[in-house]
């Protein structure tokens, strides 16, 4: 179903509400209401987006993500009445793109699918133009290549599959060393001046990765 968006919600009223918002834009709204029944219907008809509730019966939104991710980089708003901070970063280092608590606006939640969906599409363009290679640790800009350092290239991976979303230090930390290792923040700021250094060699001195004070870093194209 093109432009289609997927509504994962087991309050029925709700879930209609949010339809009826989604129905005045340009894009067609699907329901469904238990969590089990969702997994097939996605891969069958691949929606622009997915707004997915954790609490459902059935399966819960959260394993529903965790499957998704699996096999799709469909963009999932999380949406639960949890506010707690330790569940809205689990939700998006699960691969959610977006977390939104309740109660909100059907407004609001039209437009953060929107800017999702915005998002996703400066990724794909960030996908066209800094090309990443893992098999040679290589990183390339219009048809200028530098070679990576293995934990460079770690480092930028995240930042670039996920261009301007900001990543803290200790989620770079995990993604750079499997081992778990304790580095401190000197350590990735290290590495970040020389990520800098070698992806400014490439593109007449463009600066890539912004620092983002007390929290971390983001690649902004």
């Amino acid at each position: 179903m093109s432009n289609s968006i997927l509504i994962v919600e087991d309050e029925i009223k709700l879930a209609e509400l949010l339809a009826d918002y989604f129905k005045l834009t340009e894009y067609e709204p699907h329901l469904i209401h238990h969590g089990d029944e969702v997994i097939d219907w996605v891969k069958k008809h691949q929606p622009s987006a997915i707004l997915l509730d954790i609490m459902l019966p059935g399966k819960n939104g959260i394993d529903i993500c965790k499957e998704i991710r699996q096999f799709s980089n469909i963009p999932i708003l999380l949406v639960t009445a949890k506010v707690d901070e330790i569940d809205r970063l689990l939700g998006l280092e699960l691969g959610a793109d977006d977390y939104i608590c309740k109660p909100f606006s059907p407004r609001e939640v039209v437009a953060r699918v929107k800017a999702v969906l915005r998002r996703t599409q400066t990724i794909q363009y960030a996908t066209e133009i800094l090309k990443l290679d893992e098999h040679r640790f290589t990183v390339e800009y219009h048809n200028q290549e530098v070679t990576l350092t293995s934990v460079e290239f770690q480092l930028l991976k995240p930042l670039a599959n996920k261009p301007e979303r900001i990543f803290t230090r200790e989620q770079l930390m995990q993604n750079m060393y499997s081992d778990q290792r304790i580095v401190n923040n000197r350590t990735i700021d290290s590495h970040i001046k020389k990520l800098r250094k070698k992806l400014a060699d490439i593109s007449e001195g463009k600066d890539w990765i912004q620092s983002v004070y007390g929290t971390g870093y983001r690649l902004m194209l």
